[in-house]
């Protein structure tokens, strides 16, 4: 649980300011539930995918693609099926592991494993979907333009997804870390004068 208290900043007596009293257990419990929340936002759009690609074959414009075309479905349609599993993992997992033991504490930390494994499912499945959507507009616009515009289509469309997924989010990882880094080591300092 968070509590609000008055004064965020020294200079800035009126803001609120979050104390935080959450406990371990509530922690994790708002960390999975967050994340089992995110992955249901990308998932639709990964099946929708999915579902259209299973039909593609069936299609009759579909024989008239070239080999390189081929290739390029067969990537989109492995990726996008590594995404749909990697996103479904977490809630499937959640399922099979819910009041497994009634000790809370075994509770927690088996929650606690399935959170850090269903994060890293919720990455390879992003980057799966990346390829799946880089790989379905090389193989659509080169089917419909050639060869060039695909591969300038798909590099735009890599670039986007890789940026604004990953390089994006990292970056602000990687800052956010650098500031804690400073305050610690100011903290630090204060304490060693007093």
């Amino acid at each position: 649980m968070a509590l609000l208290s008055k004064g965020g900043s020294p200079g800035d007596a009126d803001a609120p300011r979050v104390v935080s009293e959450e406990t371990r257990k509530e922690r994790v419990d708002r960390e999975l539930q967050e994340l089992l929340q995110g992955l249901r936002v990308a998932l639709p759009g990964v099946q929708v995918l999915f579902a259209f690609l299973l039909t593609v074959p069936f299609a009759s414009g579909f024989a008239r693609a070239n080999q390189f075309q081929r290739h390029a479905f067969a990537i989109t349609l492995l990726a996008a099926t590594v995404s749909s599993i990697c996103f479904i993992a977490p809630a499937a997992q959640h399922r099979l592991l819910f009041r497994v033991t009634a000790d809370q504490e075994l509770r927690t930390q088996i929650k606690e494993q399935l959170l850090r494994r269903s994060n890293w499912y919720g990455i390879i499945g992003t980057a799966s979907l990346a390829v799946a959507m880089v790989a379905a507009q090389l193989m659509l616009v080169d089917f419909l333009f050639g060869r060039y515009p695909a591969v300038t289509v798909a590099a735009a469309v890599a670039f986007l997804a890789t940026w604004s997924w990953m390089v994006q989010p990292l970056l602000n990882r990687f800052g956010m870390r650098r500031v804690a880094a400073i305050r610690k080591g100011n903290r630090s300092g204060r304490a060693a004068a007093s």
